[in-house]
């Protein structure tokens, strides 16, 4: 990957806000749309999400996910040259208590600062997604394989 492909990408995760979660739901891919925050050096990302939501369930069942992370549509003339990146991982829960639980709530918090009553409902955990691998589109005829070391180093344009 060249280095303005991975500037496009550090500011693409960076930058957006909300992702797309896929999980599999009775062996079937299922998908919703998820708020996150992510480790500065792109190692992990984390989703505050309630335990009653179907992809909580889908996650507690089998752990394997995928993210999509895209660019927001500016209405230009082809939508396929959005860049875009789908990062597949497995899911792990962390719950109030845990170790690191208060800095992910405060960098939350920092970030979506109306979230500050889910914090107050019981059924609302963070769920660790550890990246495995994915696939990044820069734009046209620019896509490309990634690894988790890849989205790590990217971390640092």
């Amino acid at each position: 990957m060249d280095a303005q492909s991975e500037k496009v990408l550090a500011q693409l995760i960076r930058n957006a806000r909300i992702a797309s979660l896929g999980t599999l739901r009775d062996e079937a891919p299922q998908v919703s749309m998820v708020a996150f925050i992510h480790n500065g050096d792109f190692s992990a990302f984390y989703i505050f999400i309630s335990r009653l939501a179907q992809h909580t369930v889908d996650m507690q069942k089998d752990n394997r996910v995928s993210l999509m992370i895209c660019e927001t549509d500016d209405g230009r003339a082809d939508p396929q040259t959005l860049a875009r990146v789908s990062i597949r991982g497995k899911a792990e829960s962390i719950q109030n208590g845990e170790p690191g639980f208060t800095p992910l709530r405060e960098q939350y918090l920092a970030r979506f600062p109306e979230s500050e009553q889910l914090f107050s409902l019981t059924d609302f955990s963070f769920w660790r997604i550890t990246p495995k691998g994915g696939r990044y589109v820069a734009g046209f005829a620019k896509a490309f394989n990634i690894t988790a070391e890849a989205l790590q180093k990217t971390s640092q344009r």
